[in-house]
C-alpha cells in the first residue's frame, strides 16, 4: 500500500540524503517536502498553498526537523497532536539535535518515535531503510479519520 510521506526538512542537503536513502531502500511511497514548519502545517490542514488538496489525504507518516523556520517542529507536533483529524497520524522526529530537553518535549508533545541524524551516509540510509521498514511495512496505523 503505498501513499505519501511528509518529510519536513529545511537543511538542502539533509532533504537530499533523506530523499536519496528512501529510493537507495525502494520506499515506493510519494515524498512530500516541506522546507518550513509553516509550509508543513499548509499541507497537513490544506490551507495555503495546499488549499486545493484534500484534507483527508493524510501522510502515512511525517519525517519531522525540530530546527525548522517559522514554525519549529515541537509547535507544528502540538497542532498536529491538537486537531482531532490529524491527532493519529504517525509523527517521528528526524533530528541531529542530542539535547535532551528535545528528546523529552518531543515525546511530551506526542511524538511516535525520536531518532537522532546519523552523520555517516551508509548509517544514515540504514536508519531511514528501518523507518521505512517499521512505519510503512510492519505497523498497523490507526484509521486517520475522527
Amino acid at each position: 500500500m503505498n501513499g505519501t510521506i511528509l518529510l519536513v526538512e529545511d537543511n538542502p542537503n539533509d532533504e537530499a540524503l533523506t530523499l536519496r536513502a528512501l529510493r537507495k531502500n525502494n520506499i515506493q511511497d510519494k515524498v512530500v517536502v516541506a522546507r518550513d514548519g509553516a509550509e508543513a502545517l499548509d499541507y497537513l490542514f490544506a490551507t495555503g498553498a495546499y488549499q486545493d488538496r484534500s484534507p483527508d489525504d493524510l501522510p502515512r507518516v511525517v519525517l519531522l526537523d525540530l530546527k525548522l523556520p517559522k514554525v519549529d517542529g515541537l509547535e507544528v507536533l502540538r497542532r498536529v497532536r491538537a486537531n482531532a483529524r490529524t491527532r493519529l497520524v504517525p509523527v517521528v522526529i528526524l533530528t541531529s539535535s542530542n539535547e535532551e530537553r528535545d528528546l523529552v518535549a518531543g515525546y511530551g508533545s506526542g511524538a511516535n518515535s525520536y531518532i537522532r541524524k546519523p552523520v555517516d551516509f551508509t548509517e544514515f540510509s540504514e536508519t531511514v531503510r528501518h523507518l521505512g521498514r517499521y512505519w510503512l511495512q510492519l505497523n498497523e496505523a490507526p484509521p486517520l479519520r475522527p
